[in-house]
């Protein structure tokens, strides 16, 4: 019997609404407290008895907690669908009820047995597992900067003024720790903690990044970017060869910049036309290093300086940066995109 079930996932409990397509027969419920051995004897006990070795489709937004969800669904011989968040949200129109768990199970549900699920790519395990370990490294790369933050607010607060890109430098580690600097023994408490933090946090990010860059050198497809991009290093190579995903599943360019979420958001109406903006609907890891790679576009050895440049003068290096990005974004796509899938996606061993 086919059975066509959506998931609506939180971490105290998961809703589920599920139709057998024969009957249209309803199924509805609740998992609480879920958590792997739970989830999968859900669907060893309660969905395989139902569909009595018939098709069962099961749908879950991409969001926190769908992968050890999907793998169970796979391992349980289920078919899979993961729903990208904001198209979903846009599929369900404007609001007339009440927003609940119930009925965004109900619309998965709906949308998957309608055939208009606006589906994400569910990337093999090798592939997730690097993804993780760039947002990791972009994770201490931030914090690392936010107790260089921290620091020198404390000497603005103190009456030391020091340009934020000289906090982590020995000079002025040397400099805080002589005379000529008054401060507070409660202020000093804190620069010393947060130095301690930035030395930990930094040779965390440095064996990451090393790592990395070991896997980018190996990895054919990660190798070719790094080769045919200009700005692209080891970091940005492996982000974008592990955030952009299959590229088979884009028909134009235009697309993968609208992945990325650098596409431009409008909201014109009549003769109104609000300022756009960017979406930054995609993943926050590949906005990031597509941004910097696009940062290196202001080099005279750059292929894409004068139009960097061009964009500047009308704007400014930000703004000029961001084009440049949307461009990297369609290279990486024609690249992926001509090699052959097998390449793609194979890892060194």
């Amino acid at each position: 019997m086919s059975m066509v079930c959506g998931l609506d996932l939180h971490r105290g409990q998961i809703t589920f609404d599920t139709v057998e397509v024969d009957s249209g027969e309803i199924w509805k419920g609740r998992l609480w407290k879920p958590d792997r051995p739970r989830f999968r004897r859900w669907l060893h006990d309660e969905v395989a008895p139902r569909a009595v070795d018939g098709h069962v489709a099961i749908a879950v937004e991409g969001c926190t907690g769908w992968r050890y969800v999907v793998e169970e669904i796979q391992a349980a011989g289920f078919e899979a669908h993961v729903a990208e968040p904001a198209d979903t949200q846009a599929m369900r129109g404007r609001k007339k009820h009440a927003k609940t768990d119930r009925t965004d199970a109900r619309l998965l549900r709906d949308l998957l047995h309608a055939g208009e699920l606006p589906e994400s790519w569910i990337p093999p395990e090798p592939v997730l597992e690097w993804r993780e370990r760039t947002r990791l490294y972009k994770s201490l790369v931030d914090q690392r900067a936010v107790w260089v933050q921290r620091i020198h607010a404390e000497l603005y607060q103190h009456g030391v003024a020091l340009p934020e890109e000289h906090i982590r430098s020995e000079n002025t580690r040397q400099l805080l720790s002589g005379p000529d600097v008054t401060l507070s023994d409660a202020a000093c408490q804190r620069i010393r903690v947060g130095y301690r933090m930035i030395d930990a946090i930094h040779a965390e990010a440095e064996a990451l990044r090393d790592q990395i860059a070991r896997f980018a050198r190996r990895q054919k497809a990660c190798r070719t970017l790094i080769d045919q991009i200009y700005g692209f290093g080891p970091t940005a190579a492996v982000v974008v060869w592990s955030e952009l995903g299959d590229c088979r599943r884009f028909s134009r360019s235009r697309q993968v910049v609208r992945h990325t979420g650098l596409d431009v958001t409008v909201d014109a109406s009549d003769t109104r036309r609000g300022g756009g903006y960017l979406s930054r609907q995609g993943p926050g890891t590949l906005r990031w290093a597509l941004f910097e790679a696009g940062l290196c576009a202001s080099r005279a050895t750059s292929p894409d300086r004068d139009y960097y440049r061009s964009v500047k003068e009308r704007s400014d290096g930000k703004l000029a940066a961001i084009c440049v990005a949307r461009k990297l974004a369609r290279r990486s796509y024609h690249i992926l995109r001509a090699m052959e899938p097998d390449d793609v996606y194979a890892i060194p061993i």
